[in-house]
């Protein structure tokens, strides 16, 4: 089965680990989780003097001030501005969500992932095992019970999306023997396959006019996974357009966001921004990073001013493999377009991924609840729903991107 990148689970490792053989079906799952928490341990030590002098005489060093200054007041001497007082820890600011989350699927059995939300914001299509081992994709709407099976193929179709007319929905599926892209109508018919390539070919996204697609391909020989277009009345011209994972075309313009792994360090996944001018990729600009996580699934807001993504941690000692996944966590994040204005939406302590933003500005994912994987919703309280010019209020507690006030939220209890 597929790694969940808009799918069965962040599809791809939390870092990248170097050249790699060419996917089969159990790595591309294992990518999903893929990359570590590695820990090192930094040792600090003190030189000692030696020679023929006796030692000299310790020197006592008074403790640095604090950080910051005591208010005196009769009953507490060292009560701080920040409210804070002796022998307690500070309350660390988490900025949360101005809305609790809702669920939009209720599967007992399997996992609903990948979703995506139609142009009206009326319709759900994702991919689900509620019916078999490999992965189908569903149609629903948003707050009904009923579902519609648009795939039943015996191979896994997964990370579907929507065109821009809402008629037509893109997806990958394996039933060539490989990962190929494929269209099928929502209105009846076959399914109809857009690459025709031996490698691997996933996770397609539509161009705002609805005529080309954004794609990403695992190169056998180069061994890494690359950007590419194409035109959907020429599949067979495609132009490459960068190195990346799970590109998602802006609804308003000519850019991509995706994830890439940095060549150092953690070798972590950060999110990435490509314009294209005349079909050719400018320079790419990184979003968001970090050394301690990783940064995945992008996805545009519906006015191109606002990004969500998600981050991933693997417990630190966990080794990286499918049985490790229960004790990954997930994160449901924000940031503007330039990458300023970072919030966090969920708590911190849970599994979610794929987040995808709907047109009245609630932001979709798929969360593993009480041992099953539904799709769910929460709202960032943007006051214009994520379609640009929103007044923000506050900042969220993770080092942003950029600068600038974060959407409206609360602190946690």
């Amino acid at each position: 089965m597929f790694p969940r990148t808009h799918s069965l689970r962040p599809k791809a490792p939390c870092r990248s680990t170097g050249p790699v053989a060419r996917p089969g079906l159990g790595t591309l799952r294992k990518a999903r989780v893929g990359a570590l928490l590695t820990a090192a341990a930094v040792a600090l030590a003190g030189c000692a003097a030696t020679g023929p002098h006796a030692e000299e005489e310790p020197v006592a060093v008074a403790p640095p001030p604090p950080p910051e200054p005591l208010l005196r007041t009769a009953g507490d001497a060292h009560l701080t501005v920040f409210g804070e007082m002796p022998g307690r820890e500070r309350i660390a600011y988490k900025a949360v969500s101005a809305s609790p989350m809702t669920q939009h699927s209720f599967s007992t059995e399997g996992a609903d992932t990948d979703v995506d939300v139609s142009p009206d914001g009326k319709w759900l299509v994702y991919c689900s095992t509620q019916h078999s081992a490999q992965p189908d994709i569903y149609l629903k709407t948003i707050d009904g019970r009923a579902v519609t099976q648009l795939t039943s193929d015996p191979a896994a179709d997964v990370q579907p999306c929507f065109s821009p007319d809402g008629r037509h929905v893109a997806f990958a599926s394996y039933r060539s023997g490989n990962w190929d892209i494929w269209i099928t109508g929502l209105e009846g018919g076959q399914a109809m396959q857009i690459t025709h390539s031996p490698l691997h070919e996933v996770h397609p996204s539509f161009s705002p006019d609805g005529r080309r697609l954004v794609f990403c391909l695992f190169n056998d020989k180069a061994a890494q996974w690359e950007l590419w277009t194409l035109s959907l009345d020429q599949p067979a011209a495609r132009r490459m357009i960068g190195t990346g994972l799970f590109p998602e075309w802006s609804p308003r313009g000519e850019s991509i966001v995706y994830q890439k792994a940095r060549e150092r360090g953690g070798r972590f996944f950060s999110i990435w921004r490509v314009d294209l001018r005349d079909g050719e990729p400018m320079f790419p600009v990184e979003l968001a990073a970090s050394s301690q996580m990783a940064f995945i699934q992008p996805s545009w807001a519906p006015g191109g001013d606002w990004i969500t993504y998600g981050s991933a941690v693997v417990a630190a000692g966990t080794e990286t493999t499918e049985d490790a996944v229960a004790t990954q966590r997930g994160d449901i994040w924000i940031m503007r377009a330039d990458g300023s204005s970072v919030l966090r939406l969920t708590d911190g302590a849970g599994t979610h991924f794929g987040p995808v933003w709907s047109p009245d500005g609630r932001v979709f994912f798929s969360s593993l609840q009480n041992g099953s994987e539904n799709i769910w919703s929460v709202h960032p309280g943007l006051e214009n729903g994520g379609e640009g010019g929103a007044e923000t209020s506050a900042s969220g507690d993770a080092p942003p991107a950029g600068s600038g006030d974060g959407p409206v939220a609360r602190k946690e209890p």
